[in-house]
């Protein structure tokens, strides 16, 4: 799995940590991330948080983000497809679907059913004049443009109840599907699970936590060392300021990009 990956003028950090009451619980890690920088600097990245209650949901994370990244590396993303919002839209419904027949493949070639590998997905493209996302479930995603502007692309997406979400085996799951092409000149881009959510965004509004975000931002544009770069981003989410305030997994992917 990639955790820094500097090509071109994409800078990459990310990490998956097991949260406390999971290492209490001597449970795994039921997020997953993967990314990808494709040619003419197209940054893909897939990040999914396995439903607790499934008993195999690390698994449905795994392979989601896997088949994502996979099926978007396959394809040949034109400046035609960038250009158009509905073929972008296009694009991540069509690598949702894949990922989603991934994990019910994969349910069945287990003898489980499909929930017991449930996940929430969110898939992100983003070039430095575009940024697409498709969410299903909970988690956020957000973008910084170069007047300094942060943007939440997508919301975590609750349901009735709290911690209630929608998870990519649901039958209706594509139709739940939210999907943002925002078109601005791209200096950072964030995806984190839900796990940082709260600290992440401001519920009331919908909008992102500068003082979360930006110290990141700044981050991972200076970091040079990807050693140095992946041990502080897991140091920084195994905190004590960030475990007081959540126990459960987190993920986060945080992108720079050096116009």
């Amino acid at each position: 799995m990639n955790t820094f990956r500097q090509i071109s003028q994409w800078r990459v950090v990310a990490a998956s940590v097991c949260g406390t009451s999971h290492l209490k619980n001597k449970q795994l890690c039921q997020d997953a991330h993967d990314w990808q920088i494709l040619p003419n600097n197209v940054l893909v990245i897939a990040v999914a948080d396995g439903a607790g209650s499934a008993s195999l949901g690390q698994v449905g994370a795994k392979i989601a983000v896997e088949a994502a990244i996979a099926h978007l590396a396959y394809q040949e993303i034109s400046d035609e497809i960038l250009a158009q919002d509905l073929l972008l839209s296009d694009l991540l419904t069509q690598t949702t679907l894949v990922a989603r027949k991934s994990v019910i493949a994969e349910a069945a070639a287990c003898n489980h059913e499909p929930h017991d590998l449930a996940t929430t997905l969110i898939i992100m493209l983003a070039t430095p004049f575009v940024v697409a996302v498709s969410q299903i479930g909970d988690g956020l995603a957000v973008a910084q443009d170069s007047t300094g502007g942060l943007s939440a692309l997508t919301v975590p997406k609750c349901g009735e109840y709290i911690n209630e979400t929608t998870f990519l085996t649901a039958a209706d799951a594509l139709n739940t599907a939210q999907i943002k092409v925002w078109r601005e000149k791209i200096v950072n881009i964030g995806v984190l699970t839900d796990g940082l959510q709260m600290l992440a965004l401001n519920m009331i509004v919908g909008e992102p936590h500068k003082p979360f975000f930006l110290p990141l931002f700044a981050f991972v544009a200076q970091t040079e060392d990807k050693l140095i770069a992946q041990e502080e981003l897991v140091k920084f989410l195994c905190s004590e300021r960030i475990s007081q305030r959540t126990d459960d997994d987190l993920t986060l992917v945080i992108a720079a990009f050096h116009h």
